[in-house]
C-alpha cells in the first residue's frame, strides 16, 4: 500500500496539472470541443452502417448505441488517466526515463500523473450522452444485478484499457521505437470494442476476446444487460465476468511492467 505522503505528492501533482489546464478557459473549451468531435466522427461510422440495414452483428442501433458508448467511455477514462504512457518509447530515446528512475516516487506514478489531459473529456461526455440517448431508447427488464452491471461497467473497461496501455508500455523495453507497433493493439482494442464482436471472423473473435479483452468492454456486457444469447462461443453470462477480467488484464500488466522496468539498463546514447 502506498504511504500517505506518496498519495499526497500524487494528489498535489494531478491538481496542479489539472488547475493549469482549467486556467486557460478557452483554450480548454476549444480542446474538450475537439475531443467530442472524435467520438461523433467514430459514431458517425455507426450511424452510417445503421442507415442502410436494419441488423448489425445481431443488434439494433439502440443497442449498438450502447456498446459503443460504454466501450467509448471506458477507454476515454483509461486515457484520461494512462494515456501519457503512449510517451515511453519517447523517453526512452531521449534518457528522460533515467533521470524519472532517480526520484523518490516510483516510476509508474509519475507516468500516471505526468499528463492528465482533461480536453480527454469531450469524448468522455459524448459516450455519456450516446449510453443516455440508446438506454432511453431499449426496454431493459432492469434488476438489480443488471443496474450494478452498467455502473461498474465503464470503470472495469477503464482499468481493462488502462492495462493494455500498460503492457504497451512495458513492452518498450524490449522493442526499439514500438509505439506505433503497440498502438495497433490499443487504439485498435478501443476501435474493435466499439462495434458488436458478432461481425468479427472467429480468429479475430477469440483474439479480442481472450487474448486482448476488447469485447468485454462493450458488447458482451450490453447483451448481458438485455438478456440477448451472444453469437457463437460468447454466451451472454461472460458480460458478467468483466470485473474479474479487469483486475486479470492488470495484474498480468503489472507484472509484465515490473518485469520490463527490472530489465531496462539505461536509455544509452
Amino acid at each position: 500500500m502506498a504511504e500517505p505522503g506518496v498519495l499526497h505528492a500524487y494528489r498535489a501533482l494531478l491538481g496542479s496539472r489539472a488547475r493549469a489546464q482549467a486556467s486557460y478557459r478557452a483554450s480548454l473549451a476549444l480542446d474538450l470541443i475537439g475531443s467530442a468531435a472524435a467520438g461523433v466522427v467514430e459514431f458517425g461510422e455507426l450511424y452510417v452502417i445503421f442507415h442502410n440495414v436494419d441488423l448489425f452483428g445481431g443488434l439494433e442501433l439502440p443497442a449498438a448505441m450502447l456498446v459503443f458508448a460504454l466501450a467509448n467511455l471506458g477507454f476515454s477514462l483509461a486515457d484520461l488517466f494512462a494515456g501519457n504512457l503512449d510517451q515511453v518509447p519517447t523517453l526512452i530515446r531521449m534518457g528522460t526515463l533515467d533521470v524519472m528512475l532517480l526520484r523518490p516516487l516510483p516510476l509508474l506514478g509519475q507516468l500516471i500523473t505526468g499528463e492528465v489531459t482533461l480536453r480527454r473529456l469531450g469524448r468522455a461526455s459524448f459516450a455519456v450522452l450516446i449510453l443516455v440517448v440508446g438506454l432511453l431508447a431499449l426496454d431493459v427488464d432492469w434488476t438489480p444485478g443488471r443496474v450494478l452491471l452498467l455502473a461498474v461497467t465503464p470503470i472495469a473497461g477503464a482499468v481493462v484499457f488502462a492495462a493494455l496501455f500498460l503492457a504497451a508500455g512495458a513492452v518498450q523495453f524490449w522493442l526499439v521505437d514500438g509505439g506505433e507497433f503497440t498502438h495497433a493493439f490499443t487504439y485498435g482494442s478501443s476501435y474493435a470494442s466499439s462495434f458488436s464482436a458478432a461481425v468479427m471472423p472467429l480468429p479475430l473473435r477469440v483474439f479480442f476476446t481472450f487474448v486482448i479483452p476488447a469485447a468485454f468492454v462493450g458488447y458482451l456486457p450490453t447483451v448481458a444487460l438485455l438478456g440477448l444469447p451472444g453469437p457463437p462461443g460468447l454466451p451472454s453470462w461472460l458480460g458478467w465476468c468483466l470485473p474479474g477480467v479487469a483486475v486479470v488484464a492488470w495484474y498480468v500488466s503489472l507484472g509484465l511492467w515490473r518485469v520490463g522496468v527490472r530489465h531496462y539498463q539505461g536509455g544509452g546514447g
